[in-house]
């Protein structure tokens, strides 16, 4: 795989996103989202209705569970630690919008070629069928990851503006840094090279979206799941988490090639 070919494709691709702002507006509103409806959760709703996190008998059990299990929340107070046990949970929402958000950029980039007719050109060009495929992967891949970012730094912004400094420290922890540096990227990039690997053999941009479905259905489990206090995802299970997800893309990515067949997929198309 020849780095070059790769990138010039990824640029030809970001070009053709900026272009066109709409394409990515779906990853901004659902990272706005994200980083919003912590807040909302943790502040407004008890305002609203007169009634403290910490009053609720079964979450202050799940969260007593949590500090030995989680790290931050051992040293915090009881409203504190409530607030922090949640605030780590609504992180996994950080996970699910990229890949929500992208894979309408994934499954547009190979079908839309197909309507533009302007993948036949591509197919004639030197680039291998991986390059190919990996770089429109890429492609979607980094204004999500970009967006990404952005509402991190809005998320921690807002933690900072609204909670203690020990709340705010809490939550720089190697768990964190894990799940939204290493478990995150991987993660959007098996549900798009997925997403890729469908849109090579189906004629609606629809179709090979509903296949982000059943890679974000994992990511709410362990949000409801935390949450509920059955289990808690220490940095051991974590690590595991990025290992296998690592794993899937490169697995996708050869399954996303054996399924292209760059010699009759046009003449299934039509």
């Amino acid at each position: 795989m020849k780095i070059d070919r790769v990138a010039a494709l990824v640029g030809k691709e970001l070009r053709e996103f900026r272009a066109s702002p709409t394409a990515v507006l779906p990853v901004a509103i659902l990272m706005i989202v994200s980083m919003l409806l912590p807040f909302i959760v943790l502040y407004a709703i008890p305002r609203l209705t007169g009634e403290s996190l910490t009053s609720d008998r079964s979450l202050q059990q799940v969260v007593t569970a949590a500090r030995t299990r989680l790290p931050g929340l051992a040293s915090l107070g009881a409203e504190e630690a409530t607030q922090s046990f949640f605030l780590q949970q609504f992180m996994l929402l950080f996970l699910i919008a990229p890949i929500v958000g992208a894979v309408s950029l994934a499954a547009y980039s190979v079908v839309g070629e197909k309507q533009g007719r302007t993948l036949e050109p591509l197919l004639a060009t030197p680039m291998s069928t991986a390059e190919l495929l990996v770089a429109k992967v890429v492609a979607s891949f980094l204004p999500a990851l970009a967006a990404e970012v952005i509402g991190v730094a809005g998320f921690f912004a807002l933690v900072s503006a609204f909670g203690s400094r020990d709340l705010f420290h809490s939550l720089l922890t190697l768990r964190t840094a894990i799940l939204l540096g290493i478990v995150g990227p991987f993660g959007a990039l098996a549900a798009l090279q997925a997403t890729i690997a469908v849109s090579s053999r189906v004629n609606d941009p629809r179709s090979a979206q509903q296949i982000a479905i059943l890679l974000v259905l994992p990511i709410v489990i362990m949000l409801v799941g935390q949450i509920a206090g059955a289990f808690f995802l220490t940095v051991p299970m974590l690590l595991a988490v990025a290992v296998v997800t690592a794993g899937m893309w490169v697995l996708l990515i050869l399954l996303s090639v054996a399924l292209f067949e760059r010699e009759t997929i046009l003449t299934r198309w039509k």
